[in-house]
Protein backbone atom coordinates (compact mmCIF):
# COMPACT_ATOMS: atom_id res chain seq x y z
CA UNK A 1 0.00 0.00 0.00
CA UNK A 2 2.98 2.33 0.38
CA UNK A 3 3.13 2.52 -3.40
CA UNK A 4 0.15 4.88 -3.23
CA UNK A 5 1.88 7.41 -0.98
CA UNK A 6 3.07 10.47 -2.88
CA UNK A 7 6.81 10.82 -2.32
CA UNK A 8 10.16 10.68 -4.08
CA UNK A 9 9.80 7.00 -4.97
CA UNK A 10 6.31 7.30 -6.47
CA UNK A 11 6.71 10.43 -8.58
CA UNK A 12 6.24 8.51 -11.83
CA UNK A 13 3.12 6.76 -10.51
CA UNK A 14 1.78 10.18 -9.55
CA UNK A 15 2.50 11.56 -13.02
CA UNK A 16 0.76 8.66 -14.79
CA UNK A 17 -2.29 8.66 -12.52
CA UNK A 18 -2.91 12.40 -12.64
CA UNK A 19 -2.32 12.49 -16.40
CA UNK A 20 -4.86 9.73 -16.88
CA UNK A 21 -7.41 11.61 -14.79
CA UNK A 22 -6.75 14.87 -16.62
CA UNK A 23 -7.17 13.11 -19.96
CA UNK A 24 -10.59 11.79 -18.89
CA UNK A 25 -11.78 15.22 -17.77
CA UNK A 26 -10.38 16.93 -20.86
CA UNK A 27 -12.14 14.44 -23.11
CA UNK A 28 -15.39 15.01 -21.25
CA UNK A 29 -15.11 18.79 -21.48
CA UNK A 30 -14.36 18.56 -25.19
CA UNK A 31 -17.46 16.48 -25.92
CA UNK A 32 -20.02 17.98 -23.52
CA UNK A 33 -22.93 19.26 -25.60
CA UNK A 34 -25.24 20.35 -22.81
CA UNK A 35 -24.76 21.43 -19.20
CA UNK A 36 -26.62 18.42 -17.76
CA UNK A 37 -27.78 14.99 -18.85
CA UNK A 38 -31.09 15.26 -17.01
CA UNK A 39 -30.37 12.23 -14.85
CA UNK A 40 -32.74 11.79 -11.93
CA UNK A 41 -32.00 10.97 -8.30
CA UNK A 42 -33.87 7.68 -8.69
CA UNK A 43 -31.74 6.70 -11.69
CA UNK A 44 -28.37 7.66 -10.22
CA UNK A 45 -28.78 6.54 -6.61
CA UNK A 46 -28.74 2.77 -7.32
CA UNK A 47 -25.45 3.10 -9.23
CA UNK A 48 -23.77 4.60 -6.18
CA UNK A 49 -25.60 2.43 -3.65
CA UNK A 50 -24.33 -0.77 -5.25
CA UNK A 51 -20.67 0.21 -4.82
CA UNK A 52 -19.00 -1.61 -1.93
CA UNK A 53 -16.36 0.73 -0.52
CA UNK A 54 -14.78 -2.19 1.33
CA UNK A 55 -13.95 -3.88 -2.01
CA UNK A 56 -11.42 -1.62 -3.79
CA UNK A 57 -10.79 -2.02 -7.52
CA UNK A 58 -6.97 -1.75 -7.17
CA UNK A 59 -6.71 -0.14 -10.61
CA UNK A 60 -6.76 3.53 -11.51
CA UNK A 61 -8.26 2.99 -14.96
CA UNK A 62 -11.08 0.88 -13.52
CA UNK A 63 -11.80 3.50 -10.87
CA UNK A 64 -11.91 6.22 -13.53
CA UNK A 65 -14.32 4.11 -15.59
CA UNK A 66 -16.53 3.79 -12.53
CA UNK A 67 -16.21 7.50 -11.80
CA UNK A 68 -17.41 8.31 -15.28
CA UNK A 69 -20.56 6.29 -14.63
CA UNK A 70 -21.37 7.72 -11.20
CA UNK A 71 -20.12 11.30 -11.57
CA UNK A 72 -18.43 12.65 -14.70
CA UNK A 73 -21.12 11.54 -17.15
CA UNK A 74 -23.92 13.29 -15.26
CA UNK A 75 -22.10 16.16 -13.56
CA UNK A 76 -23.47 19.65 -14.03
CA UNK A 77 -20.89 21.47 -16.13
CA UNK A 78 -20.57 25.15 -15.28
CA UNK A 79 -18.30 25.75 -18.26
CA UNK A 80 -21.21 25.21 -20.68
CA UNK A 81 -22.64 28.48 -22.05
CA UNK A 82 -26.20 27.44 -21.22
CA UNK A 83 -25.54 26.89 -17.56
CA UNK A 84 -27.22 30.08 -16.35
CA UNK A 85 -28.30 29.21 -12.84
CA UNK A 86 -26.32 29.96 -9.69
CA UNK A 87 -23.19 31.92 -8.79
CA UNK A 88 -20.94 29.28 -10.30
CA UNK A 89 -18.32 30.53 -12.74
CA UNK A 90 -16.29 28.65 -15.31
CA UNK A 91 -12.72 28.43 -14.11
CA UNK A 92 -9.52 29.65 -15.73
CA UNK A 93 -6.75 27.19 -16.55
CA UNK A 94 -3.98 28.86 -14.48
CA UNK A 95 -6.16 28.45 -11.39
CA UNK A 96 -6.77 24.78 -12.15
CA UNK A 97 -3.02 24.33 -12.48
CA UNK A 98 -2.66 26.00 -9.08
CA UNK A 99 -5.22 23.56 -7.68
CA UNK A 100 -3.16 20.62 -8.89
CA UNK A 101 0.01 22.01 -7.34
CA UNK A 102 -1.50 22.89 -3.97
CA UNK A 103 -3.26 19.53 -3.66
CA UNK A 104 -0.06 17.61 -4.31
CA UNK A 105 2.18 19.63 -1.99
CA UNK A 106 -0.69 19.89 0.54
CA UNK A 107 0.59 22.85 2.54
CA UNK A 108 -1.49 23.96 5.49
CA UNK A 109 -1.72 27.72 5.82
CA UNK A 110 -2.22 27.88 9.58
CA UNK A 111 1.45 28.24 10.55
CA UNK A 112 4.70 29.30 8.95
CA UNK A 113 6.34 25.95 9.66
CA UNK A 114 3.66 24.21 7.56
CA UNK A 115 3.69 26.55 4.58
CA UNK A 116 6.65 28.99 4.42
CA UNK A 117 6.29 30.71 1.04
CA UNK A 118 2.57 29.89 1.01
CA UNK A 119 2.09 32.21 3.99
CA UNK A 120 3.84 35.07 2.22
CA UNK A 121 1.94 34.50 -1.04
CA UNK A 122 -1.38 34.64 0.79
CA UNK A 123 -0.34 37.82 2.61
CA UNK A 124 0.76 39.39 -0.66
CA UNK A 125 -2.63 38.65 -2.23
CA UNK A 126 -4.44 40.09 0.80
CA UNK A 127 -2.39 43.27 0.43
CA UNK A 128 -3.13 43.35 -3.30
CA UNK A 129 -6.87 43.02 -2.71
CA UNK A 130 -6.81 45.69 0.00
CA UNK A 131 -5.06 48.05 -2.39
CA UNK A 132 -7.74 47.37 -4.99
CA UNK A 133 -10.44 48.14 -2.42
CA UNK A 134 -8.60 51.14 -0.98
CA UNK A 135 -8.83 50.19 2.71
CA UNK A 136 -5.63 51.99 3.64
CA UNK A 137 -2.19 51.28 5.12
CA UNK A 138 -3.37 49.42 8.23
CA UNK A 139 -5.57 46.92 6.39
CA UNK A 140 -5.21 43.16 6.59
CA UNK A 141 -7.24 40.02 6.07
CA UNK A 142 -7.23 36.28 5.59
CA UNK A 143 -8.45 33.73 3.07
CA UNK A 144 -11.61 31.83 4.03
CA UNK A 145 -13.72 28.96 2.76
CA UNK A 146 -16.37 31.24 1.28
CA UNK A 147 -18.64 34.24 1.71
CA UNK A 148 -20.64 32.77 4.59
CA UNK A 149 -17.49 32.27 6.68
CA UNK A 150 -16.21 35.73 5.74
CA UNK A 151 -19.50 37.31 6.78
CA UNK A 152 -19.50 35.35 10.03
CA UNK A 153 -15.99 36.49 10.93
CA UNK A 154 -16.75 40.10 9.99
CA UNK A 155 -19.77 40.16 12.27
CA UNK A 156 -17.75 38.47 15.04
CA UNK A 157 -15.25 41.32 14.85
CA UNK A 158 -18.08 43.87 14.79
CA UNK A 159 -19.66 42.25 17.84
CA UNK A 160 -16.43 42.45 19.81
CA UNK A 161 -15.77 46.02 18.69
CA UNK A 162 -19.25 47.05 19.84
CA UNK A 163 -17.98 46.65 23.43
CA UNK A 164 -21.15 45.71 25.24
CA UNK A 165 -21.80 42.94 27.72
CA UNK A 166 -25.47 42.76 26.80
CA UNK A 167 -25.69 40.80 23.59
CA UNK A 168 -29.48 41.13 23.53
CA UNK A 169 -29.08 44.84 22.81
CA UNK A 170 -26.97 44.40 19.68
CA UNK A 171 -28.54 45.01 16.28
CA UNK A 172 -27.35 44.30 12.75
CA UNK A 173 -28.87 46.18 9.81
CA UNK A 174 -29.10 44.56 6.38
CA UNK A 175 -31.36 44.92 3.38
CA UNK A 176 -34.32 42.61 2.95
CA UNK A 177 -32.52 40.96 0.00
CA UNK A 178 -29.17 40.49 1.75
CA UNK A 179 -27.57 37.05 1.96
CA UNK A 180 -29.08 34.53 4.38
CA UNK A 181 -25.67 34.16 6.06
CA UNK A 182 -26.25 37.49 7.84
CA UNK A 183 -29.12 36.04 9.88
CA UNK A 184 -27.34 32.72 10.24
CA UNK A 185 -24.24 34.50 11.56
CA UNK A 186 -26.34 36.41 14.09
CA UNK A 187 -27.69 33.12 15.37
CA UNK A 188 -24.24 31.51 15.56
CA UNK A 189 -22.90 34.55 17.41
CA UNK A 190 -25.53 34.21 20.11
CA UNK A 191 -27.53 37.24 18.99
CA UNK A 192 -30.53 35.47 17.52
CA UNK A 193 -32.09 36.11 14.12
CA UNK A 194 -34.25 38.87 15.62
CA UNK A 195 -31.09 40.91 16.07
CA UNK A 196 -31.05 41.52 12.30
CA UNK A 197 -33.11 44.56 11.35
CA UNK A 198 -34.37 44.17 7.79
CA UNK A 199 -34.16 47.38 5.76
CA UNK A 200 -36.52 47.69 2.79
CA UNK A 201 -35.27 48.05 -0.76
CA UNK A 202 -36.60 50.15 -3.58
CA UNK A 203 -37.70 49.03 -7.03
CA UNK A 204 -34.01 48.82 -7.93
CA UNK A 205 -33.50 46.27 -5.09
CA UNK A 206 -31.02 48.55 -3.33
CA UNK A 207 -31.19 49.37 0.37
CA UNK A 208 -33.22 52.48 1.10
CA UNK A 209 -30.89 54.71 3.10
CA UNK A 210 -33.74 56.86 4.43
CA UNK A 211 -35.18 53.74 6.04
CA UNK A 212 -31.73 52.76 7.33
CA UNK A 213 -31.27 56.16 8.97
CA UNK A 214 -34.69 55.89 10.56
CA UNK A 215 -33.97 52.43 11.99
CA UNK A 216 -30.55 53.44 13.31
CA UNK A 217 -32.11 56.38 15.10
CA UNK A 218 -34.98 54.29 16.43
CA UNK A 219 -32.67 51.62 17.84
CA UNK A 220 -30.40 54.18 19.43
CA UNK A 221 -33.37 55.94 21.09
CA UNK A 222 -34.65 52.59 22.36
CA UNK A 223 -31.37 51.96 24.19
CA UNK A 224 -30.23 49.32 21.72
CA UNK A 225 -26.69 49.12 20.30
CA UNK A 226 -26.27 49.35 16.51
CA UNK A 227 -23.52 46.81 15.96
CA UNK A 228 -23.07 46.66 12.19
CA UNK A 229 -24.59 47.63 8.89
CA UNK A 230 -24.16 45.02 6.15
CA UNK A 231 -24.19 46.64 2.73
CA UNK A 232 -24.37 44.23 -0.19
CA UNK A 233 -22.36 44.76 -3.36
CA UNK A 234 -24.08 42.17 -5.52
CA UNK A 235 -27.15 40.54 -3.98
CA UNK A 236 -27.58 36.86 -4.71
CA UNK A 237 -31.00 37.23 -6.31
CA UNK A 238 -30.63 40.47 -8.24
CA UNK A 239 -26.95 41.44 -8.34
CA UNK A 240 -28.01 44.80 -6.92
CA UNK A 241 -25.45 47.05 -5.23
CA UNK A 242 -26.50 49.05 -2.18
CA UNK A 243 -25.67 52.80 -2.16
CA UNK A 244 -22.28 52.42 -0.50
CA UNK A 245 -21.29 56.12 -0.09
CA UNK A 246 -24.57 57.01 1.62
CA UNK A 247 -24.40 53.94 3.88
CA UNK A 248 -20.81 54.78 4.78
CA UNK A 249 -21.90 58.27 5.78
CA UNK A 250 -24.60 56.91 8.08
CA UNK A 251 -22.19 54.41 9.65
CA UNK A 252 -19.76 57.23 10.39
CA UNK A 253 -22.56 59.39 11.80
CA UNK A 254 -23.83 56.67 14.14
CA UNK A 255 -20.44 55.09 14.90
CA UNK A 256 -21.42 51.72 13.43
CA UNK A 257 -19.20 49.06 11.88
CA UNK A 258 -19.72 48.95 8.10
CA UNK A 259 -19.38 45.58 6.44
CA UNK A 260 -19.65 45.20 2.67
CA UNK A 261 -20.64 41.77 1.40
CA UNK A 262 -19.00 41.91 -2.03
CA UNK A 263 -18.86 38.15 -2.47
CA UNK A 264 -20.42 38.57 -5.91
CA UNK A 265 -19.52 42.13 -6.84
CA UNK A 266 -15.82 41.82 -6.07
CA UNK A 267 -15.17 41.18 -9.75
CA UNK A 268 -15.60 44.93 -10.21
CA UNK A 269 -12.31 45.39 -8.34
CA UNK A 270 -10.60 44.23 -11.53
CA UNK A 271 -13.08 45.78 -13.96
CA UNK A 272 -11.79 48.03 -16.71
CA UNK A 273 -15.21 49.62 -17.30
CA UNK A 274 -17.49 49.36 -14.27
CA UNK A 275 -15.30 49.84 -11.17
CA UNK A 276 -17.23 52.98 -10.19
CA UNK A 277 -20.30 50.88 -9.39
CA UNK A 278 -18.70 49.99 -6.05
CA UNK A 279 -17.36 53.42 -5.17
CA UNK A 280 -17.63 53.81 -1.40
CA UNK A 281 -16.38 50.29 -0.65
CA UNK A 282 -13.09 51.86 0.45
CA UNK A 283 -14.90 53.34 3.49
CA UNK A 284 -15.88 49.92 4.87
CA UNK A 285 -14.51 48.42 8.09
CA UNK A 286 -14.61 44.93 6.54
CA UNK A 287 -15.25 43.44 3.13
CA UNK A 288 -16.14 39.94 1.93
CA UNK A 289 -14.82 38.86 -1.47
CA UNK A 290 -15.41 35.55 -3.25
CA UNK A 291 -12.82 35.03 -5.93
CA UNK A 292 -14.64 31.80 -6.80
CA UNK A 293 -17.67 33.80 -7.91
CA UNK A 294 -16.32 36.56 -10.11
CA UNK A 295 -12.56 36.00 -10.47
CA UNK A 296 -13.16 32.68 -12.28
CA UNK A 297 -11.49 30.60 -9.56
CA UNK A 298 -12.28 27.02 -8.50
CA UNK A 299 -14.12 26.59 -5.21
CA UNK A 300 -13.04 27.54 -2.69
CA UNK A 301 -11.32 30.88 -2.87
CA UNK A 302 -12.60 33.68 -0.67
CA UNK A 303 -11.28 36.27 1.76
CA UNK A 304 -12.21 38.65 4.53
CA UNK A 305 -10.51 42.03 4.41
CA UNK A 306 -10.44 44.54 7.30
CA UNK A 307 -9.51 48.22 7.48
CA UNK A 308 -7.74 47.84 10.85
CA UNK A 309 -5.49 44.79 11.19
CA UNK A 310 -5.74 45.02 14.97
CA UNK A 311 -9.41 43.97 14.89
CA UNK A 312 -8.38 40.50 13.72
CA UNK A 313 -7.12 39.88 17.26
CA UNK A 314 -10.69 38.88 18.15
CA UNK A 315 -10.13 35.65 16.20
CA UNK A 316 -6.73 34.94 17.81
CA UNK A 317 -6.08 32.06 20.18
CA UNK A 318 -2.59 30.93 21.10
CA UNK A 319 -1.94 27.22 21.46
CA UNK A 320 1.45 26.14 22.83
CA UNK A 321 1.84 23.33 20.27
CA UNK A 322 0.91 25.52 17.30
CA UNK A 323 1.36 29.29 17.63
CA UNK A 324 2.66 30.18 21.10
CA UNK A 325 2.75 33.86 22.01
CA UNK A 326 6.54 34.00 21.75
CA UNK A 327 6.19 33.67 17.95
CA UNK A 328 4.64 37.12 17.81
CA UNK A 329 7.77 38.62 19.41
CA UNK A 330 9.92 36.55 17.07
CA UNK A 331 7.97 37.99 14.11
CA UNK A 332 7.02 34.56 12.80
CA UNK A 333 3.93 35.01 10.59
CA UNK A 334 1.19 32.52 11.49
CA UNK A 335 -2.06 32.96 9.55
CA UNK A 336 -3.98 30.98 12.17
CA UNK A 337 -3.69 34.10 14.33
CA UNK A 338 -6.24 35.74 11.99
CA UNK A 339 -8.44 32.82 11.00
CA UNK A 340 -11.47 30.97 12.33
CA UNK A 341 -9.97 27.84 10.77
CA UNK A 342 -6.88 25.97 11.84
CA UNK A 343 -5.88 23.55 9.10
CA UNK A 344 -6.49 25.46 5.87
CA UNK A 345 -5.76 24.81 2.20
CA UNK A 346 -3.40 26.99 0.18
CA UNK A 347 -6.32 28.30 -1.93
CA UNK A 348 -4.48 31.57 -2.46
CA UNK A 349 -2.16 29.81 -4.92
CA UNK A 350 -4.95 29.59 -7.50
CA UNK A 351 -5.43 33.35 -7.57
CA UNK A 352 -1.65 33.87 -7.54
CA UNK A 353 -1.24 31.68 -10.63
CA UNK A 354 -4.11 33.48 -12.34
CA UNK A 355 -2.67 36.94 -11.73
CA UNK A 356 0.83 35.87 -12.76
CA UNK A 357 -0.42 34.35 -16.04
CA UNK A 358 -3.42 36.55 -16.98
CA UNK A 359 -3.04 39.70 -14.92
CA UNK A 360 -5.81 41.62 -13.18
CA UNK A 361 -6.87 43.24 -16.45
CA UNK A 362 -7.47 39.80 -17.93
CA UNK A 363 -9.84 38.92 -15.09
CA UNK A 364 -11.51 42.31 -15.32
CA UNK A 365 -12.08 41.95 -19.04
CA UNK A 366 -13.87 38.62 -18.52
CA UNK A 367 -16.06 40.07 -15.78
CA UNK A 368 -16.88 43.11 -17.89
CA UNK A 369 -18.01 40.78 -20.66
CA UNK A 370 -20.61 39.07 -18.46
CA UNK A 371 -21.85 42.42 -17.11
CA UNK A 372 -22.26 43.69 -20.67
CA UNK A 373 -24.00 40.44 -21.65
CA UNK A 374 -26.50 40.97 -18.84
CA UNK A 375 -27.33 44.41 -20.24
CA UNK A 376 -27.95 42.80 -23.62
CA UNK A 377 -30.12 40.14 -21.99
CA UNK A 378 -32.06 42.85 -20.18
CA UNK A 379 -32.86 44.52 -23.49
CA UNK A 380 -34.01 41.21 -24.95
CA UNK A 381 -36.32 40.55 -22.01
CA UNK A 382 -37.67 44.09 -21.84
CA UNK A 383 -38.62 43.91 -25.53
CA UNK A 384 -40.22 40.45 -25.30
CA UNK A 385 -43.95 40.56 -24.39
CA UNK A 386 -43.76 36.97 -23.13
CA UNK A 387 -41.69 37.96 -20.10
CA UNK A 388 -41.71 40.32 -17.14
CA UNK A 389 -38.21 41.33 -16.04
CA UNK A 390 -37.78 42.73 -12.53
CA UNK A 391 -34.82 45.12 -12.52
CA UNK A 392 -32.08 46.34 -14.82
CA UNK A 393 -28.85 44.51 -13.88
CA UNK A 394 -26.05 46.11 -11.86
CA UNK A 395 -23.86 43.04 -12.36
CA UNK A 396 -24.76 39.93 -14.35
CA UNK A 397 -28.08 38.68 -12.96
CA UNK A 398 -31.50 38.79 -14.64
CA UNK A 399 -34.72 37.94 -12.77
CA UNK A 400 -37.84 37.44 -14.86
CA UNK A 401 -40.85 35.26 -15.44
CA UNK A 402 -43.00 34.03 -18.28
CA UNK A 403 -46.34 35.81 -18.56
CA UNK A 404 -48.86 34.03 -20.83
CA UNK A 405 -51.16 36.22 -22.86
CA UNK A 406 -54.32 34.24 -22.11
CA UNK A 407 -53.83 33.44 -18.39
CA UNK A 408 -54.30 35.95 -15.58
CA UNK A 409 -54.39 33.74 -12.48
CA UNK A 410 -51.12 34.52 -10.61
CA UNK A 411 -51.03 31.08 -9.03
CA UNK A 412 -51.35 29.39 -12.41
CA UNK A 413 -48.57 31.61 -13.80
CA UNK A 414 -46.42 30.57 -10.82
CA UNK A 415 -47.02 26.91 -11.60
CA UNK A 416 -46.20 27.44 -15.28
CA UNK A 417 -42.83 29.01 -14.40
CA UNK A 418 -42.01 26.31 -11.86
CA UNK A 419 -42.87 23.66 -14.41
CA UNK A 420 -40.77 25.34 -17.10
CA UNK A 421 -37.70 25.42 -14.87
CA UNK A 422 -38.14 21.79 -13.83
CA UNK A 423 -38.77 20.59 -17.38
CA UNK A 424 -35.78 22.53 -18.71
CA UNK A 425 -33.53 20.97 -16.05
CA UNK A 426 -34.87 17.49 -16.81
CA UNK A 427 -34.10 18.00 -20.49
CA UNK A 428 -30.51 18.99 -19.71
CA UNK A 429 -30.60 21.59 -22.49
CA UNK A 430 -30.01 24.44 -20.05
CA UNK A 431 -29.97 25.12 -16.31
CA UNK A 432 -31.62 28.20 -14.80
CA UNK A 433 -32.32 29.20 -11.21
CA UNK A 434 -35.47 30.36 -9.47
CA UNK A 435 -36.45 32.73 -6.70
CA UNK A 436 -39.43 34.59 -5.30
CA UNK A 437 -40.30 38.25 -5.77
CA UNK A 438 -43.19 39.65 -3.71
CA UNK A 439 -44.31 36.08 -3.04
CA UNK A 440 -44.46 35.09 -6.70
CA UNK A 441 -42.21 32.58 -8.50
CA UNK A 442 -39.61 33.99 -10.87
CA UNK A 443 -36.74 32.56 -12.90
CA UNK A 444 -33.15 33.73 -12.79
CA UNK A 445 -30.18 33.88 -15.13
CA UNK A 446 -26.83 34.31 -13.39
CA UNK A 447 -24.49 35.10 -16.26
CA UNK A 448 -20.90 34.33 -15.31
CA UNK A 449 -19.66 32.68 -18.48
CA UNK A 450 -18.07 34.95 -21.09
CA UNK A 451 -18.73 32.20 -23.66
CA UNK A 452 -22.49 32.65 -23.26
CA UNK A 453 -23.98 34.78 -26.05
CA UNK A 454 -27.16 36.75 -26.60
CA UNK A 455 -28.21 33.94 -28.95
CA UNK A 456 -27.88 31.47 -26.05
CA UNK A 457 -30.08 33.69 -23.90
CA UNK A 458 -32.69 34.01 -26.65
CA UNK A 459 -32.67 30.24 -27.25
CA UNK A 460 -33.15 29.45 -23.54
CA UNK A 461 -35.99 31.99 -23.32
CA UNK A 462 -37.71 30.19 -26.20
CA UNK A 463 -37.25 26.87 -24.40
CA UNK A 464 -38.73 28.31 -21.20
CA UNK A 465 -41.71 29.73 -23.06
CA UNK A 466 -42.24 26.41 -24.84
CA UNK A 467 -42.26 24.41 -21.60
CA UNK A 468 -44.59 26.92 -19.91
CA UNK A 469 -46.97 26.86 -22.86
CA UNK A 470 -46.95 23.07 -22.84
CA UNK A 471 -47.87 23.08 -19.16
CA UNK A 472 -50.65 25.59 -19.63
CA UNK A 473 -52.03 23.67 -22.60
CA UNK A 474 -52.07 20.45 -20.61
CA UNK A 475 -53.60 22.31 -17.66
CA UNK A 476 -56.46 23.56 -19.85
CA UNK A 477 -56.97 20.05 -21.21
CA UNK A 478 -57.19 18.66 -17.69
CA UNK A 479 -59.62 21.40 -16.66
CA UNK A 480 -61.89 20.66 -19.61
Amino acid sequence: MRSHLLNDTTAEHYRRSVTEGVERVAAKLATTERPFTGVTVDALSPLIDRIDLDRPLHDTAAVLDELDEVYLRDAIYFHHPRYLAHLNCPVVIPAVLGEAVLSAVNSSLDTWDQSAGGTLIERKLIDWTNERIGLGPHADGVFTSGGSQSNLQALLLAREEAKTDTLAKLRIFASEVSHFSVKKSAKLLGLGQDAVVSIPVGADKRMQTVALARELERCKNAGLVPMAVVATAGTTDFGSIDPLPEIAGLCEQFGVWMHVDAAYGCGLLASLKHRSRIDGIERADSVTVDYHKSFFQPVSSSALLVRDADTLRHATYHADYLNPRRMVQERIPNQVDKSLQTTRRFDALKLWMTLRVMGADGIGQLFDEVCDLAEEGWRLLAADPRFDVVVEPSLSTLVFRYIPAAVTDPAEIDRANLYARKALFASGAAVVAGTKVAGRHYLKFTLLNPETTADDIAAVLDLIAGHAEQYLGESLDRAS
